[in-house]
């Protein structure tokens, strides 16, 4: 790639009292460049824009400045931090005449990787950090939108993950706009477009998000386009009025439960219909919402603060398939088969609380809204974790992760203080009293024997 920074070099900027050493550059687009620069020993990133995007958007730099004035709502964005020119003496050295301007942000960790390379089944992520990433999709938007805000290009391409634990980081944030401003040259990305923005019927904004945001959270639990079934198959050039037509005028979701011409290939689409039926009901619901009747009433798509409770409800339905350890989401109380080898699923022990149920699994965790129903969903501060022992992983423990001490209680009236950091074994347990509330042990009743 031809760099308009020259990497390497020490550049200075209006506004920085040091000088900017280009260290790299990482990638480019349409927009224009970005690069790794270092400022006063800290790593960034700044992205530099091609003279003719700014031509294109001339609110860019007024959004940027904007930004720039306000916090983040919240931190999976890379936020914009400051906006830059190069000083008189830099100019030189900028490889494009045309006067051009960039903005400073967080430089990504190494440990993200780009959403769609799970999109294409080329990263090792389980189903459990896969929900974890879309709750905090989820988050991030209901933050976002709860500002006043809308992103208008919500895609593959604008998301980071976190493999191990599920973490997010969403990028390309100078296309964020005030919701209802129709600000910006930005109308979205193809195939996650709103059906009203891409047939011309209206801008980008916070409703055209919701759709964008479900197309979004199906790609990553499914690995597949929730618009993309036979109807594509029996396109033979999918060319511009046939994408317009998929995606605009006659748009049918896969799994849509009373239109069914567009249902997946057995062979084409596998892994659509491998993965939908890994999910609970209620949270399938959710993607109906949006992509039945929201598909044509933007009213009615699922809102973030839905995504949030029904995916935090689906983490707490995880449970391990004995046989062959693949995760599942089992509801309290109903028989199930695991999805991936067919063995049936023993019922696990549940954890109790004031607000809902928690099934007793490997890394499965309690939080403050499990108790507290004026508390939201948050993942990101535990209250408690199911441990197995390590020297035999099908003994469970509670480890306390709160700051208080608790009481367990066994079934025979003993109790003992569990101290935070500390684990109780569930075996012998009945419940367990916290500062925040109680926690009732509940085992599966046994089958009655046969007469």
């Amino acid at each position: 790639m031809n760099w308009i920074l020259p990497e390497g070099a020490s550049l200075g900027f209006e506004g920085l009292a040091a000088p900017l050493r280009i260290v790299r550059g990482l990638g480019g687009g349409t927009q224009g460049q970005v690069y790794e620069v270092e400022l006063e020993g800290e790593r960034l990133a700044l992205k530099w824009y091609l003279p003719a995007c700014i031509a294109r958007d001339a609110g860019l730099e007024r959004r940027l400045a904007a930004s720039i004035r306000s916090a983040a709502p919240n931190d999976a964005f890379l936020w914009p931090i400051a906006l830059l020119r190069a000083s008189p003496a830099s100019r030189s050295l900028i490889r494009i005449r045309e006067e051009s301007f960039g903005y400073l942000m967080p430089l990504r960790p190494a440990a993200y990787v780009g959403a769609s390379e799970h999109a294409a089944g080329r990263l090792a992520i389980g189903l459990r950090q896969v929900l974890r990433a879309c709750f905090g999709l989820a988050d991030a938007f209901h933050a976002l939108h709860l500002a006043g805000l809308c992103y208008k290009d919500v895609s593959l391409g604008n998301l980071f993950l976190e493999p191990g634990g599920g973490g997010i980081l969403i990028c390309d944030n100078d296309n964020v706009a005030v919701d209802g401003a129709d600000q910006g040259a930005v109308l979205g990305t193809p195939g996650f477009m709103a059906p009203e923005v891409l047939l011309g019927q209206a801008r980008p904004g916070a409703d055209s998000d919701l759709f964008s945001l479900a197309v979004l959270l199906f790609r990553l639990l499914t690995r597949h386009d929730p618009l993309k079934g036979q109807m594509e198959l029996a396109i033979r050039c999918l060319d511009e009025p046939a994408r317009r037509r998929l995606y605009g005028e006659d748009p049918v979701f896969i799994f849509d439960p009373v239109d069914v011409r567009n249902r997946p290939d057995p062979i084409e689409h596998a892994a659509a219909l491998i993965t939908w039926p890994i999910y609970p009901r209620r949270l399938k619901a959710l993607f109906e919402q949006t992509f039945c009747r929201g598909m044509t009433q933007p009213s009615r798509r699922t809102l973030t603060g839905q995504w949030k409770q029904e995916l935090a409800r689906t983490l707490d339905q995880r449970t391990l398939c004995p046989a062959c350890g693949q995760e599942n989401f089992q509801a309290a109380g109903a028989p199930a088969l695991c999805w991936s080898c067919g063995s049936p699923l023993p019922q696990p022990i549940t954890l109790s609380l004031p607000r809902g149920s928690v099934l007793a699994a490997p890394d499965n965790e309690i939080y403050p809204h499990h108790f507290d129903a004026l508390v939201g969903e948050d993942l990101r501060r535990p209250f408690a974790r199911v441990v197995a022992h390590p020297q035999e992983p099908r003994r469970l423990g509670l480890c306390n992760l709160s700051s208080a001490a608790w009481s367990a209680e066994a079934a025979d009236g003993r109790s003992w203080p569990v101290g935070p950091g500390e684990s109780c074994s569930l075996a012998a347990l009945s419940r367990i009293l916290t500062p925040a509330g109680p926690i009732a042990v509940q085992r599966p009743i046994p089958p009655a024997p046969a007469a």
